[in-house]
């Protein structure tokens, strides 16, 4: 698969590109046509702090950020995001005049919780929420409902990819739209046209890769 790839450069910042293999692919929630590699984009010091600076430039003084949530294995963007916000003078509240970053912990049954010695970045705070790629919003709404579980506020919503322009109001702001992506679709699983054609899954997809199923 790996040979497969196609780059579609980010209108905002030509060093950073998004590598894409048409074919068909399931997600937790949707089944979708092209799967994408951001797992360069997360763990390359150069690209990542491309990404961060692109997310940043839609951020403005209005916008109070104490806390940034990497899911997704994003905490490389994160923290240059972090650095680019503090730069840029984006608004935070806490005491301590910094932005915390950190990543989310699942229970088993999904739900995300954090210990006791990390709440202090997350109770009473604005929450930033940064994510790989978003195909329906769901995962960012149980993001949401987990954050507000301990008493913060959702300031904002991000990703490298998004299909999606907003989630229970917030709107969802990202590096790589759908439109930029040939042919990109994503469908409900029991609505999906290339089931119902015969076309198998090739593989199964997150954030964090893939798994191919043939």
């Amino acid at each position: 698969m790996l040979s497969e790839y196609q780059k579609i450069p980010a209108s905002m910042n030509s060093n950073v590109a998004l590598k894409i293999i048409p074919g068909h692919y399931a997600t937790t929630h949707s089944h979708i046509t092209n799967y994408m590699e951001i797992g360069t984009l997360k763990t390359r010091c150069n690209e990542a702090h491309g990404v961060a600076s692109a997310l940043a430039m839609h951020y403005t003084f209005g916008t109070p950020v104490d806390t940034i949530l990497c899911a997704d294995g994003t905490e490389v963007i994160g923290t240059y995001l972090a650095e680019e916000l503090t730069k840029a003078g984006v608004l935070n509240t806490n005491a301590h005049k910094t932005i915390y970053v950190l990543a989310p912990e699942y229970a088993p049954n999904g739900q995300i919780i954090f210990r006791d010695n990390l709440q202090l970045a997350i109770r009473g705070k604005n929450v930033l929420i940064l994510m790989g790629s978003l195909a329906t919003g769901l995962t960012l709404e149980g993001l949401m409902d987990g954050v507000r579980y301990y008493g913060a506020t959702v300031s904002g919503a991000c990703a490298i990819f998004s299909a999606v322009k907003e989630v229970e109001g917030i709107p969802v702001l990202s590096v790589f739209h759908p439109e930029e992506i040939p042919n990109y679709h994503s469908y409900a699983p029991s609505e999906c046209p290339l089931c119902k054609a015969g076309q198998p899954i090739d593989a199964l997809v997150n954030s964090f890769g893939y798994s191919i199923l043939r």
